[in-house]
């Protein structure tokens, strides 16, 4: 249970992806920019009361230092256009967040549908190769944790800044030697965030993709969950967890502590500033530089404006988490795609015939699979496949649906190259029965017409009977209606098999693949599945990969591979008087069945 991944990161450059994460808000431009002057105004309001208030002291302090009398009237239209001003900051800053909060969930909507929209155009290569628990953490856990880092970050972030901009005006409008000393914060927390991100940056990228390859070994084991109980590895299975549990913990505990460091580092550069602005005033005062009220507005200004310079270094871990996810999507999102579709591309219009001219594929380029491959299938005709596992019988079907793309050679339908066609259209006249079944969570009836949407209840029923698995749904309470998925007990894996051929059935195809449909099906039943195939096939052109050879006598052609040549060919008594591989074969399976009853 080997898993495949992606190779180790040590280090990313997040400024394309953080760049490139922000241009997907361009859409809602019209928005951001109301928002850009909600906050504005927002924080001009908010930067206004600290100089309001001290206003306000000096007319206090006037009163009982000066020898003037006081004046109530200024006072309390201080007081009341401070409470005004607040109340507008409030609003500004409420509906700025609200609609922030809609740019951003509008952004993520886009990014998942895009997400989502590329699923279907990668290449079952890319599938195959990429463990179905990592893709899933990249379409989940990812996105989730993008659209949290954008939701707690971009709004403080942008009130953040503004507030830093508008306080060192204001500072500057009361003493410019303060303000040059309350300056001094910044370098200092610039250096401090720069240091620690840099330690810390790596940490959050090997956060994310262990917790990508951690979900992936959850869905292996729960998937094989019955084969590592049968085989006693669930204390194997327990020992890998703790490991790759434990390596997750170290990347992101160590992540969390570096970029925790920011906040405390930051306060700490900014106490040490209040502290200087509030010495040197208090000597300024003494000296009659600068009044008491505007030494207490400055105090007020340097929290005011270190608070941000904090809040701005303690949003570099979420910032750091949520580009590091959407690194891991990009590269989904950049992952190659599909060869373009031909447009206007010739529909075949003939009964299915089916011709591999000198068709050679191999899935890595060091290791040939299929090498000058030729045959034809005749319309109405059967053609079975049979030969050992990793013969090229599969690839076939592949290489027929255009699952994956031909390296050399062609692939006819009714004389048409099926590379010309598009792939919708070749693929809708074909249907195919695996292996491995699949149904969704849904009733039985719904999961036959999954071929055909639209299907009458009738034409559901006759496809169920012409695979023989009307009589079991019969046997269900509550028949066609009874839900199912691929997980349920309700059915058998023989049921679920005939419930995927009526599927195919309801299809109406011209061309029937049958890829080992009835592996999962005990005799008694198979004997039942040949009678229902038999009609299944009539009229129709079949190509059939299978292992147990007692389901190919009646095919008009047994093609026999090898290391991916078609060795033999020929009908079902010619090749086992013939005495080559079909004939080896054929006594190894037989004479294994023999020993078996014995």
């Amino acid at each position: 249970m080997a898993m495949r991944g992606a190779p180790p990161q040590t280090s990313v450059d997040f400024g394309p992806s953080a760049r490139r994460l922000l241009s997907r808000m361009g859409p809602d431009a019209a928005r951001l920019a109301l928002v850009l002057v909600l906050a504005l105004a927002s924080v001009v309001l908010t930067v206004w009361v600290p100089k309001l208030l001290g206003e306000a002291t000096d007319v206090v302090v006037d009163a009982a230092f000066g020898g003037l009398p006081l004046d109530r009237a200024a006072l309390t239209r201080t007081i009341a256009l401070v409470v005004a001003v607040c109340v507008l900051s409030a609003g500004g800053s409420f509906l700025q967040g609200l609609l922030l909060n809609r740019v951003v969930q509008r952004t993520v909507f886009r990014l998942r549908a895009d997400v989502e929209d590329k699923l279907h155009r990668l290449p079952l290569s890319h599938v195959d190769s990429t463990p179905r628990g990592e893709l899933l953490s990249r379409v989940t856990n990812d996105i989730d944790n993008v659209s949290q880092s954008l939701q707690q970050t971009v709004s403080q972030a942008l009130v953040s800044a503004l507030t830093v901009v508008g306080v060192v005006v204001m500072m500057f409008t009361i003493d410019w030697r303060l303000a040059l000393l309350a300056l001094v914060a910044v370098p200092l927390t610039l250096v401090v965030v720069a240091l620690i991100a840099r330690h810390s940056q790596p940490l959050f990228v090997t956060q994310w993709r262990e917790t990508g390859a951690l979900n992936a070994q959850i869905e292996e084991a729960f998937t094989g969950h019955d084969v590592v109980t049968a085989f006693g590895r669930r204390e194997e299975v327990r020992a890998r967890f703790a490991a790759k549990n434990a390596e997750l913990f170290t990347a992101g505990s160590g992540a969390q502590f570096l970029s925790g460091t920011i906040m405390p580092s930051t306060m700490l550069i900014g106490n040490l500033v209040y502290v200087a602005i509030a010495v040197v005033g208090a000597t300024m005062v003494t000296g009659g530089s600068v009044t008491i009220g505007g030494v207490q507005a400055f105090v007020q200004y340097s929290r005011q404006f270190t608070q941000p310079l904090a809040q701005l270094g303690s949003m570099a871990n979420l910032l750091q988490s949520g580009v590091a996810s959407a690194e891991r999507v990009f590269e989904l999102l950049d992952a190659p795609e599909l060869s373009p579709e031909p447009a206007g591309g010739p529909r075949p219009a003939g009964p299915g015939r089916i011709e591999f001219q000198h068709v050679s594929f191999r899935y890595h380029p060091d290791s040939p699979l299929i090498e000058d491959l030729s045959f034809t299938a005749e319309p109405g005709h059967t053609v079975a496949v049979v030969g050992p596992t990793g013969a090229g019988k599969t690839t076939l079907v592949n290489l027929l649906l255009r699952y994956y793309e031909v390296d050399s050679g062609r692939i006819l339908l009714d004389g048409v190259d099926t590379a010309a066609m598009s792939r919708q259209d070749l693929r809708s006249r074909a249907a195919i029965v695996l292996q491995d079944t699949w149904l969704f969570e849904g009733t039985i009836a719904e999961n036959i017409a999954y071929s055909r949407p639209g299907a009458g209840d009738e034409e559901v029923r006759e496809a169920a009977r012409a695979a023989s698995v009307d009589t079991v749904v019969a046997a269900l309470p509550d028949g066609y209606a009874t839900v199912v998925d691929d997980d349920a007990g309700r059915l058998s894996a023989g049921e679920k098999q005939l419930v995927t051929i009526a599927r195919a059935h309801l299809a109406r195809p011209q061309v029937l693949v049958l890829d080992e449909a009835t592996s999962s099906v005990d005799t008694r039943t198979e004997r039942a599945v040949q009678h229902a195939m038999a009609r299944l096939r009539r009229d129709r052109t079949s190509l059939v990969i299978a292992h147990r050879l007692s389901t190919v006598r009646d095919a008009d052609l047994i093609l026999v591979m090898e290391s991916g040549r078609v060795v033999e060919q020929g009908r079902h008594e010619e090749l086992v008087a013939a005495g080559g591989a079909y004939a080896r074969l054929h006594r190894a399976q037989f004479a294994g069945a023999a020993a078996e009853v014995d």
